[in-house]
């Protein structure tokens, strides 16, 4: 057992994640905390602010018109509560591996081995689809070029970050998240600048509020493209769970985690629907097709073509940084799963430097396999590996919010102490949240174009149970025991 804080809550060890002792087979420095809150806050905005938002929001609008910005709001407000349960966890118990290690010792071993492959599985998709995009950006100025040719040199790009020491890549994460979000700043001051003032553009009298209302109404497709879209908009705000896997990283966890996601969210939503409604203020909605992206079509459409193709760095920019987070996330998650004995234990062994080497090489193995899916279907690509990430994302959000409704019964009827970070509308809102949640899984079955998704989802969930049936001895180790207040993991 660690010593106890003065909460009376065991204190997390500054290296608790592995074992230090040199081992037959190399140094096994363990996960270093080398990421401040500033790393953070970017590397989640870095992982949920990429293409979902500048690629896929064309197929959103499609479908609900400017009434996916209710959409937005709608479903920022339950990825909030889903983020918020994942802090009270953490605060409780700030472990590597996260909600992976959560759901093993409150739900069962195997919903730990369930969420924790998931994760990876979701974040190899998302950096797959994002890679895809770059081929699709590159091909603004190279339409000559196969487009798998990008994503392999995306892959061995993201690889030689991954293997920096954590800060370094904290750092390189930090500055590719900013480059988007100033993008994103500086789109929607220029877009309220084209609105009010003009600037001598034809047909600026359209331009402005008026135009969420024009071309068919605010609900043009009815309430159905409302509800259809949801299957594409919670897409866009997958990856913000990485707040979560940074816990065995995060300097001063208890108090940077909470932070970052009690701003991340809000900024997340304020990104997606002032950018995407300034847009559709510009550029009717109808006119915004998946064959560019809205951002680049809005200076298209004004004729500022230069502002245009400086706008397609900042796609290819954002896009490197989300590939970058979600590598980060998945390796780190299975980091966790092999210390609880759900992953082979060579995962678990560090660098010097305190890279988990071979859980970096199997995600960027994992990228190599979506450069053949790009050779061998480019035009399918995109719409597929979308909508099997938006099933593993909410698949995931699932069970943080199974392991945190456990968790709270189980503070309830033991009489411990309080949560220093405590869940808003409890039990009401998460009960919600749930609830929502069910609902776009039932949405993306009954969607014709996302029907496979669920399939191959509810495939891959028989595949694990059969995995982990075969493979995890016993119920694998649990991180911490129910009986104890905060629990760290050990090195196994």
């Amino acid at each position: 057992m660690a010593p106890a804080d003065r909460n009376g809550n065991e204190a997390l060890p500054a290296n608790d994640c592995a074992d230090e002792r040199a081992d037959d087979h190399g140094e096994n420095a363990g996960l270093r905390r080398g990421l401040t809150a500033r790393h953070i806050r970017f590397m989640a905005l870095g992982s949920a602010i990429g293409t979902g938002l500048f690629m896929g929001s064309s197929e959103s609008i499609q479908a609900a018109g400017p009434a996916v910005l209710l959409a937005y709001i709608i479903g920022g407000a339950a990825v909030f509560m889903v983020m918020r349960a994942l802090g009270e966890l953490v605060v409780r118990h700030p472990v590597s591996g996260s909600f992976g290690q959560f759901a093993s010792s409150y739900i069962h071993p195997f919903a730990g081995f369930l969420v924790g492959w998931t994760f990876a599985f979701e974040m190899v998709l998302v950096a797959v689809f994002d890679a895809t995009a770059i081929g699709v950006y590159m091909g603004f100025w190279f339409p000559d070029v196969p487009r798998w040719i990008w994503v392999l040199a995306v892959v061995f790009f993201i690889a030689a970050i991954n293997m920096i020491g954590v800060k370094v890549f904290g750092e390189l994460e930090f500055w590719f998240a900013l480059i988007k979000i100033v993008a994103i700043i500086a789109l929607i001051a220029s877009g309220v600048a084209i609105i009010l003032f003009g600037f001598g553009i034809e047909h600026h009298d359209q331009m402005g509020p008026q135009a969420l209302f024009d071309h068919g109404g605010f609900l043009p497709n009815g309430v159905w493209g409302l509800l259809s879209s949801f299957t594409i908009v919670m897409f866009a705000f997958g990856g913000v769970e990485i707040i979560g896997v940074t816990a065995g990283e995060a300097q001063n966890p208890k108090k940077v985690i909470p932070a970052a996601i009690n701003s991340v969210p809000v900024r997340i939503l304020l990104f997606y629907v002032l950018t995407l409604g300034v847009i559709m203020c510009i550029l009717p909605w109808n006119q915004i097709t998946s064959e560019v992206s809205p951002f680049v079509a809005i200076f298209d459409s004004v004729g500022f073509s230069a502002a245009a193709a400086v706008l397609q760095v900042v796609l290819i920019t954002a896009a490197l940084s989300a590939i970058n987070a979600d590598i980060y996330g998945a390796g780190r998650m299975i980091h966790g799963l092999a210390e609880q004995g759900q992953a082979p234990r060579s995962f678990v062994r560090t660098s010097r430097s305190g890279v988990p080497v071979m859980t970096v090489v199997t995600m960027i193995v994992a990228l190599l396999l979506g450069v053949l899916l790009n050779y061998l279907y480019p035009d399918q690509a995109l719409f597929l590996l979308g909508a099997l990430a938006t099933f593993a994302t909410l698949l995931v959000w699932l069970v943080i919010l199974g392991a945190h409704l456990r968790m709270k019964r189980v503070i309830a009827g033991e009489n411990r102490l309080p949560s220093e970070f405590p869940v808003p509308l409890w039990p009401f809102g998460s009960w919600l949240t749930v609830a929502f949640i069910l609902f776009v899984v039932v949405m993306v079955g009954i969607v014709p174009a996302s029907r496979p998704a669920l399939w191959v989802g509810l495939l891959w969930v028989i595949a694990l149970w059969l995995c982990y049936l075969g493979f995890v001895r016993g119920q694998g180790r649990r991180p911490f025991e129910l009986t104890d207040r905060t629990e760290p993991m050990g090195s196994g």
